[in-house]
């Protein structure tokens, strides 16, 4: 270093600025003696070690030596008398503090005029930094060698620059065939453009998730593959492109069985609505005869025991027809051919109207009404909305045997109608509840308790198309209230 200095300075000089020079060097430049006597400490020294220049001059080097590594300090003194340099020599000092520290040594002799060696000069580097970044790296590696994911990196221009075992076994190439090559080794020509669009997006510094689809094995066969890229930045800027592929062949596989089942589903499902509706509809025309004929009879028959027959005939008829255009409902329904003849109906009105209806067939229940006496007016298909009443009303009698009174009550509340109709029957449990409204459901499976379960589909479904709602509060044991809301016409 001292020979690569002006020649023009005076030997004064050249020591003045050879000292200057390692004075404020970044890295640690100690001296000392044949037997190991610090003779100089620069201000890098104190910064790594923790002893100032009046600390450390003049005591023996193994005060930064640890003791297990003593020895190491005969083999630097034995190899630096015989001339010989150390140069990267990887160890471990010790701070003022205790703490060890990871260096990087390079020790030189240093001779006197007559060229003899006199002492050794030792520039130190930390780089437990480096080693931290080596070992980090390291772990990196192996996990991703490790992973059974597809982890690869490419260049922004599509280079493949790693190639992970998973990979190898995914795509039938190995490391060494495929490092190099452009991406679009494993891309299907007809996808070609998708590499445009992961790559538009990873120069703007976005990662692309969870993006389905092809590639092609080495063999010719396309995978099925769920990819994620990210972009790879150093310093800032973006190099390249991460890829972790996943080979979703079962998830694909078992979509398309579902879809398969859906599609078979949906048509055994309309072709059984499609029977629904004609075996309804083709019911409907005998019952009605049946139904006329039976009439008939009633007016002419004076007995008093065929008269009673007669009488309860003419009921399960009427039932049967119920039943009957229930199904028919439910066909038009599914068919989306529930037409709604919508007028101004006053509320009222529709609910005496089903109370009545009710009242002429049922002598086991008394109905009781409570409202407000405001006249409320909705804009309904009053048939529709009688009709889902009564099915409401006719549920409450049904699952009440042992009471005989429902009671029925309406209301005006934030310009909505409120309709609650409710039963002291034997209620319903709180994981039924959410299901009442289902198709062909029904809450209490019971023998002696008539009925499709399709009632309150079709009560649901009607209030549904006149923009309301409909729900039900049970409690077991206690009975049940079916509430309706309606928009009102104020």
């Amino acid at each position: 270093m001292l020979q690569n200095l002006p020649s023009t300075l005076s030997p004064e000089e050249r020591q003045s600025m050879l000292a200057a020079i390692i004075d404020t060097s970044d890295d640690t430049i100690i001296s000392k003696t044949l037997q190991g006597v610090i003779t100089s400490w620069n201000k890098s020294a104190e910064r790594m070690f923790g002893y100032t220049e009046a600390e450390a001059v003049g005591q023996h080097i193994s005060l930064i030596i640890p003791k297990d590594r003593l020895n190491e300090e005969d083999l630097i003194i034995r190899q630096v008398s015989q001339g010989t340099k150390i140069d990267h020599f990887e160890t471990v000092r010790l701070a003022k503090s205790g703490k060890e520290v990871l260096i990087s040594l390079s020790v030189s002799p240093i001779h006197d005029a007559n060229g003899k060696v006199i002492g050794a000069s030792k520039i130190a580097r930390d780089i437990a930094d480096k080693t931290v970044a080596s070992e980090r790296q390291a772990k990196l590696a192996a996990i991703v060698d490790s992973s059974d994911d597809t982890i690869l990196s490419k260049t922004l221009e599509g280079i493949i620059t790693s190639w992970n075992k998973a990979a190898e076994k995914m795509f039938g190439y190995t490391e060494h065939e495929i490092i190099g090559k452009h991406i679009s080794t494993l891309i299907p020509e007809e996808r070609i453009r998708e590499e445009d669009y992961i790559i538009g997006k990873i120069k703007q510094g976005n990662k692309v998730d969870h993006f389905e689809t092809y590639r092609r094995h080495k063999n010719g066969k396309l995978i099925p593959i769920s990819l994620s890229v990210s972009p790879i930045i150093i310093d800032g800027q973006i190099i390249g492109a991460a890829k972790i592929a996943r080979d979703v062949t079962v998830e694909v596989e078992a979509k398309k069985e579902a879809e398969r089942l859906y599609q078979e589903i949906k048509s055994l499902n309309s072709k059984k609505d499609e029977f629904i509706g004609l075996a309804s509809h083709e019911l409907k025309t005998p019952l009605t005869s049946i139904s006329a004929y039976l009439q008939i009879l009633d007016r002419v028959i004076t007995e008093e025991k065929p008269k009673m027959f007669l009488t309860k005939t003419l009921q399960q008829v009427s039932k049967l027809s119920s039943l009957v255009n229930d199904l028919l409902d439910v066909s038009k329904i599914e068919s989306g051919q529930l037409h709604l003849t919508k007028t101004h109906v006053n509320i009222r009105e529709v609910l005496d109207d089903a109370i009545q209806l009710l009242e002429h067939s049922n002598t086991t229940h008394r109905i009781k009404v409570h409202s407000d006496g405001i006249q409320l007016t909705i804009n309904a298909d009053a048939h529709r909305i009688e009709q889902a009443l009564v099915n409401l009303m006719t549920n409450a009698i049904k699952y009440s045997p042992k009471a005989d009174v429902i009671e029925v009550s309406l209301h005006h509340e934030n310009d909505q109608v409120i309709i609650g109709i409710k039963d002291y029957g034997i209620g319903i449990s709180e994981d039924k509840l959410k299901h009442v409204f289902g198709r062909f459901y029904r809450a209490e499976d019971d023998p002696n308790i008539s009925g499709l379960g399709i009632g309150l589909y079709l009560t649901h479904q009607i209030i549904q198309r006149h923009e309301g709602k409909i729900w039900a509060e049970s409690k077991p044991g206690e009975g049940s209230t079916f509430w309706v809301s309606l928009p009102a016409e104020v």
